[in-house]
């Protein structure tokens, strides 16, 4: 898709829609220009034990990742915008914070705030753009994960160069762009709800709503892998390329130039995937198919080329699947739940993903680990190739058992 029919793609949209998408791109912007440095802040500037750093860090990925369905709950419980706002303004005060105090507690209490942040604005911005895009919802999330990943691009870039004069200075820009974000959404955003006539009863019973639902259940578990595939580039893959060019400038570069080919790719090519995927593919062959590339973006790592290449070619490939599955990934997460408590259903399954994440990224570890001692170098890509395969034939046999059906709402609430 050309730039300018990307922009009138963006432009048919509701204005709804439009603002989150640029509210997602300024949400990376501001995280990604922070996040990246943390580590070297703590460790560095503040001369923190390893194990403290680590503390930290955790405690922020915990409290956002664990608080998913918090947040997916309450969304549909109070409307969309008031969380999205709410996120944005706890973001805002730990970020700030994150340049203020010096103190373990004070750190460990503005991680835990930007980390619970997340959880409230995620389910909440993506239950919003199901419901006003409508039946685009397919193109919708294609474009927000150009939004998405812009905004991961363009972050970490700013965050060099304010973090090359200071680190606080770049923890006041990051509060101030979410400072500004929290503004125009309080002054341009619609209030919304979800289609359902309102949340009735507890939240227990709301939950229990949601739990009753297997076909949204059995996806959530057989999508896992996917989420653990992707994080490679985070993880296994610039492992593999430090201790290939022994931790020097090479390697840095090489780490940078596979973020930079995985988000470029995807702010380019995203549109037209989904467009090609979409006038040959069901939703759930090319969700099947990009699971299937997931697992193989691994092969290129048992080729005779070099490291620096075979990873490149791995992440670029990672990409190409994530494009693929990201958008009927969403709009199935929306289908399986009838279109009621949608933000508590992103919210649950984003939980789900999280956990999965955690167990998966301890079996790498412990794979990448093994294969050194044992001298088999294969064995950690081959068990994520099989990874991808075990995801696709899972969501395969489901597809075919009928058990990716929506259940009915009447059944669903009996159950609850």
């Amino acid at each position: 898709m050309t730039k300018t029919g990307m922009l009138g793609q963006i432009r048919s949209y509701d204005r709804s829609v439009q603002l989150l998408l640029l509210n997602q791109f300024t949400i990376n912007l501001g995280f990604y220009m922070l996040m990246p440095y943390l580590a070297q802040h703590l460790s560095g500037e503040l001369a923190l034990a390893g194990w403290l750093v680590g503390l930290i860090l955790g405690v922020r990925n915990f409290s956002q990742q664990g608080m998913f369905l918090i947040g997916g709950t309450l969304a549909d419980r109070f409307g969309y915008k008031p969380l999205i706002v709410a996120g944005c303004t706890l973001r805002t005060v730990g970020f700030a914070a994150l340049g203020v105090v010096d103190s373990v507690p004070g750190l460990l209490a503005a991680s835990a705030a930007t980390g619970f942040a997340g959880a409230l604005f995620n389910p909440a911005v993506r239950a919003y753009l199901a419901r006003d895009a409508g039946e685009r919802r397919v193109e919708a999330f294609a474009l927000f994960n150009v939004f998405y990943q812009a905004g991961v691009l363009v972050g970490p870039l700013v965050g060099l160069a304010l973090t090359g004069i200071d680190f606080k200075l770049t923890c006041l820009v990051s509060a101030t762009v979410f400072a500004v974000l929290t503004l125009v959404q309080l002054r341009a955003l619609p209030q919304a709800r979800g289609r359902e006539d309102g949340v009735r009863g507890s939240v227990a019973l709301q939950w229990r709503q949601v739990m009753a639902n297997r076909p949204f259940l059995l996806f959530a578990a057989s999508m896992t892998g996917s989420y653990v595939l992707s994080f490679q580039v985070y993880l296994a893959l610039p492992m593999a390329l430090r201790e290939k060019t022994h931790n020097g400038a090479m390697g840095t570069v090489a780490v940078g130039a596979l973020f930079a080919v995985s988000g470029l790719s995807t702010v380019v090519g995203q549109t037209r995937v989904t467009a090609w995927c979409k006038r040959r593919w069901t939703p759930q062959r090319a969700i099947t198919a990009g699971l299937v590339l997931m697992g193989a973006a691994f092969l290129p790592l048992l080729l005779p080329v070099g490291t620096v290449a075979a990873a490149i070619g791995c992440g670029l490939l990672l990409a190409v699947a994530t494009m693929i599955v990201y958008p009927f990934e969403m709009d199935t997460i929306v289908a399986l739940s009838g279109n009621r408590l949608v933000a508590t259903h992103y919210g649950l399954y984003n939980t789900i993903c999280g956990i999965g994440i955690a167990a998966g990224n301890l079996f790498t570890g412990a794979a990448l680990d093994a294969a050194r001692r044992a001298g088999l170098p294969a064995l950690p890509w081959l068990s994520l190739a099989a990874l991808g395969l075990a995801c696709a034939a899972a969501l395969h046999l489901l597809g075919r058992s009928g058990r990716l059906a929506p259940t009915p709402r009447s059944e669903t609430a009996a159950a609850a």
